[in-house]
């Protein structure tokens, strides 16, 4: 397993409680969209075993022509020791990633594109969105639906309607608004649902889905394929 250390270039204030660190990349690094990646703190292989507390999954929410590896993420006042180390880490701070991997690119079969996420979960989106305005071949439209109560949207000049290029961004800020939307974009029997945030989200929205007759092979999640199997059995909805 190779590990690149590498240095954070830039710190971009999203919203009052997101941040996006833009690391520099490593010569041999390469990712496509909806890529995610092990985001360590210095320390986290320092003795026999890797310090998981140290260690995090995350979306890299960059493209590689942006020239940075974006890792994009939510650091509450309240926080655990690796956001709280995070928050206080500066440019020119080294960080290192490994294991590096796409369960999500943007998958080209002449179908409507629906992309469900809650908050903070459009970071792993916003690749796939820039990849589709970039070359929008074998993608009828694409729709982006994100639950947000905080009003505090991200990547506002990416999630913007913009029907020339037929792709649709809506917000909604309750769970009822949104599921009933979810069920009616699930009315396209033909659609790719794309769903990104936390494993009950995950769970609730994969019900609602399978309820409205999408079938399993429909749903993209960024789980390996040992979860994503998990998630997608009948067992899961009984």
């Amino acid at each position: 397993m190779q590990i690149y250390w590498t240095k954070i270039n830039e710190i971009i204030e999203e919203t009052p409680e997101v941040k996006t660190y833009l690391l520099d990349c490593p010569e041999d690094f390469t990712w496509e969209e909806g890529s995610h990646t092990h985001f360590a703190l210095e320390g986290f292989n320092a003795g026999e075993k890797p310090n998981r507390s140290l260690i995090r999954h995350m979306s890299i929410s960059t493209l590689p022509h942006e020239n940075s590896i974006g890792i994009t993420t939510r650091i509450k006042e309240q926080c655990s020791e690796f956001k709280t180390i995070l928050r206080n880490l500066g440019v020119g701070d080294e960080v290192a990633i490994f294991k590096t991997h796409s369960n999500v690119p943007l998958k080209r079969e002449d179908k409507n594109v629906y992309l469900l996420s809650s908050g903070v979960g459009l970071a792993t989106f916003r690749p796939l969105v820039l990849d589709y305005f970039e070359r929008a071949d074998n993608v009828n439209q694409i729709h982006s639906l994100n639950i947000d109560s905080s009003k505090n949207f991200l990547f506002p000049t990416i999630f913007e309607s913009a029907p020339d290029k037929k792709f649709t961004s809506q917000f909604v800020d309750n769970r009822e608004d949104y599921y009933e939307e979810v069920k009616q974009l699930a009315s396209d029997k033909n659609g790719l649902f794309y769903v990104v945030g936390s494993d009950e989200f995950l769970v609730q929205n994969i019900k609602v889905l399978r309820d409205q007759g999408v079938k399993p092979e429909q749903i993209m999640l960024d789980k390996r394929e040992q979860s994503l199997s998990e998630f997608l059995s009948i067992d899961l909805l009984i």
